[in-house]
């Protein structure tokens, strides 16, 4: 089955909800130091709330179904933050102790649903090295985020099949309802990050198959250039669009010796001087669209040199030679 890692940029004023430590709930304090290798007290830590994502269609045209969402709260209980979606241990700079599904009153989707998030609570230790950052939080300088995520399963709107095999395209509408894939069954949440804008202008949605390659699909990591390495799922995504080419190629080929064929009949009536083999370097040079050109010009010099009249046509009438045949009637 497909595996998608799918990464989530939006901006929102939201995506960071600042806290002081004196609004932490009760029970937080023992959540967070279940992560803690001693106990830590309230004046240690820093604490903020972040939206992770949400159930709205995305500029990329798909969504995280409200099931999803509620997985991706479990998944992602315990994932640490990084910056720019890189994955050094250095990088890190916060992690979530706690995140669940929230439902917000009197706002609706862009097609029409109730609006829900995931919320989740995080925190960070408190030190010297961190000062900066926290500041950054408080004024707002810190504030977008990404998420990285796989799902199983991206469906679409429009049929209820999978995006990649209904022949549906993301973004168009058919008989007025827009094409977008849901985004199903979630099967890890391996990061989120602080970025400075959205990695993705057009999209705000960059698709990877692999962690320390988030800003590649398949495809541009295929052609990078580059060594690479694929996951068993990968290649089974690799070897599917490598059979649908080879298909397509077969058609192209097929169709293209019938060009070919209809071609070298009719250039032996319209260009009867032109040697075969002539006629096949050109053509071998040539592309299907030329082919098709070439073959419509020989078509219409074929017909004028040699004008196709039904076999039992008759010669005509010339009125001035014709014998009427009263001359041959008994009188």
């Amino acid at each position: 089955m497909l595996r998608l890692r799918k990464l989530k940029s939006e901006i929102r004023k939201d995506d960071v909800v600042k806290q002081n430590n004196a609004s932490l709930k009760a029970g937080e304090l023992e959540l967070i130091n279940a992560y803690t290798r001693r106990q830590l007290g309230e004046d240690e830590i820093y604490v903020f709330s972040v939206v992770l994502c949400d159930n709205e269609i995305d500029r990329d045209h798909e969504r995280f179904s409200e099931a999803s969402l509620e997985s991706l709260a479990k998944l992602f209980t315990g994932v640490t933050g990084v910056m720019d979606h890189d994955p050094k241990s250095k990088n890190q700079t916060a992690r979530i102790f706690f995140a669940e599904t929230e439902t917000v009153s009197g706002k609706l989707t862009s097609d029409g649903r109730p609006y829900v998030r995931l919320m989740a609570r995080a925190y960070m230790p408190r030190t010297e090295k961190n000062a900066d950052f926290i500041m950054q939080l408080e004024s707002g300088i810190k504030k977008e985020v990404s998420v990285g995520c796989a799902v199983k399963r991206r469906i679409c709107s429009v049929c209820g099949n999978d995006i990649g095999c209904c022949g549906h395209i993301k973004g168009k509408s058919y008989g007025g309802t827009l094409c977008y894939a849901a985004l199903e069954e979630p099967t890890d949440a391996y990061e989120w990050s602080f970025v400075a804008v959205p990695a993705q202008k057009a999209a705000g949605v960059i698709k990877s198959y692999k962690k320390g390659e988030m800003k590649m699909d398949i495809e541009k990591r295929l052609f990078s250039g580059e060594a690479q390495s694929f996951t068993a799922d990968e290649m089974n995504v690799l070897a599917e669009r490598f059979r649908r080419l080879h298909e397509k190629a077969a058609d192209g080929e097929t169709y293209r010796r019938r060009l070919e064929a209809d071609i070298a009949k009719t250039a032996a009536i319209a260009l009867p001087e032109l040697k075969r083999d002539t006629l096949d370097f050109i053509t071998g040079k040539m592309s299907a669209v030329q082919l098709e050109e070439l073959c419509g010009a020989l078509s219409k010099k074929a017909a004028a040199a040699v004008p196709l009249r039904p076999q039992l046509a008759g010669a005509g009438r010339n009125e001035k030679n014709h014998i009427k045949n009263n001359d041959y009637k008994n009188i």
